[in-house]
């Protein structure tokens, strides 16, 4: 039972020292070897390839300025490429309209007031 913990001891001296010894300033950092399959990064953009918003997760199917978006829902590219909605304004169905008072999109889009209620505020019958 003492031979074995004079070997253990032994073996945490021996792996304490190569550890100082692998860290002392007078060594070098080992040299990193570039994997050439990690370091290449293929980037698909939509303008080359198109078909790229197509895969599934992709934001929109649409390729405005390089990157998918859908310009159905997409307030920097509301129905068309560049076309931004202004303040206070979301863009539904490709169109950007008011929130607040929009019969159609009330508070957000797809939000319909019946025909009684009014949109005020962005809710149905507000008053």
């Amino acid at each position: 039972m003492k031979s074995l913990k004079t070997l253990f001891l032994l073996a945490m001296v021996m792996a304490l020292s190569i550890s100082v010894l692998a860290i002392s300033p007078g060594n070098e950092e080992p040299k990193k070897v570039k994997n050439r399959l990690l370091s290449e990064r293929v980037v698909m953009t939509c303008d080359k390839y198109p078909n790229v918003c197509h895969i599934k997760g992709s934001v929109g199917s649409d390729c405005c300025m390089k990157k998918c978006v859908n310009l159905w829902s997409d307030g920097s590219n509301c129905g068309k490429c560049g076309r931004k909605c202004r303040y206070g304004k979301i863009c539904c169905e490709g169109k950007c309209v008011n929130p607040k008072s929009n019969e159609k999109h009330c508070g957000k889009c797809g939000n319909k007031c019946n025909g009684e209620s009014s949109c005020v505020y962005g809710m149905c019958s507000y008053a």
